[in-house]
């Protein structure tokens, strides 16, 4: 059985971009926030990224899975999985896998802010799974986290890294936020890629093919689309740069001459320098200590932390702590 809740409408994230785009052009430096990239465009070129042999996260996240998926099914005997910032699925099909394999799997959880990209993924898992309830949530997780369902014994799932889009006082109050909806018998699973070798890191953000490069671009194109700009995505060089002090990996996008650019959807005109660049993204990399150190101040206890042969990346199990 499947059942879509909507809590964002188009209206809704019309006004969020127009924010965003506000805020961050007319900021200095000039910013833009990674949720935009994903567009259909850009999730399809994420799923590429995905499968490029600089990109390590997502083939190491698979490999912890792989060897430990049927022991975090056994250790929440989770009813529910409830996953923030839904894939397109290949890890999560293991986690649903290990679930039901324990005997506890009831129902699926995916929320996204994407619709149509979501709806798809959940069609998916309930042709696929046709005796899991599947309750598909339109919403944006780090505003609408009070309003998912709260059924028993839920796993929540936060893959990819993804948490480290966010610098750590917000990542902190996210997760503290979070962990004021659980009860006892929730968990927690946090998938967080590790401080490496910054050749490395960088490289997984700059591929040789420039699959990156334009997924990096594609925020312009969406702002061009949705809110009548005029930038010239060719006019930007893509950038991936490591931050020693932060220990954090950022996109941006550097104007290769001087742009004027129109936004008509906000009567903006904004001004570029030769050379000026603007952040798009951050991806934070952990270590064991200092990720222990953010569930603790966030109300969490780490019971598991479980890494890829490697140790290129992690995964943390958690549970609220009382």
């Amino acid at each position: 059985m499947l059942r879509i809740e909507h809590h964002l409408t188009p209206d809704d994230l019309d006004k969020a971009l127009r924010r965003d785009v506000q805020e961050g052009l007319t900021a200095r430096p000039k910013t833009l926030p990674p949720k935009w990239f994903y567009d259909e465009r850009g999730s399809a070129l994420f799923e590429e990224i995905t499968r490029l042999p600089e990109y390590y996260p997502t083939r190491a996240e698979r490999a912890i899975l792989d060897q430990h998926a049927p022991s975090i099914g056994r250790a929440t005997a989770a009813r529910t999985l409830v996953e923030l910032g839904s894939g397109s699925g290949e890890k999560t099909r293991l986690l649903l896998d290990a679930l039901r394999s324990a005997g506890t799997l009831e129902r699926f959880v995916p929320v996204d802010v994407s619709g149509d990209f979501l709806q798809g993924a959940a069609e998916r898992v309930a042709a696929e799974y046709p005796d899991l309830g599947v309750s598909a949530v339109v919403g944006d997780f780090e505003r609408h986290l009070h309003l998912l369902p709260a059924h028993p014994r839920r796993l929540v799932a936060i893959l990819g890294s993804t948490v480290g889009n966010q610098p750590a006082r917000r990542r902190i109050a996210f997760l503290a936020d979070l962990r004021s909806t659980l009860g006892e018998g929730d968990a927690l699973l946090l998938g967080v890629d590790l401080v490496k070798d910054p050749a490395r890191l960088v490289a997984a953000y700059d591929d040789a093919r420039g699959v990156t490069a334009e997924f990096n671009r594609n925020v312009l194109h969406v702002i061009n689309r949705e809110l009548d700009a005029d930038f010239a995505p060719e006019a930007f060089e893509h950038v991936a740069v490591w931050d020693a002090e932060a220990e954090w990996i950022e996109m941006r996008l550097r104007a290769s001459s001087p742009q004027r650019v129109r936004v008509g959807g906000l009567d903006l005109t904004v001004d570029f320098a030769e050379g000026e660049e603007m952040r798009t993204e951050i991806s934070a990399k952990f270590r064991r200590a200092t990720a222990e150190a953010e569930l603790d101040s966030a109300g969490f206890a780490l019971t598991q932390w479980l890494t890829d042969p490697d140790g290129d990346f992690a995964l943390l199990l958690a549970h609220p702590r009382v």
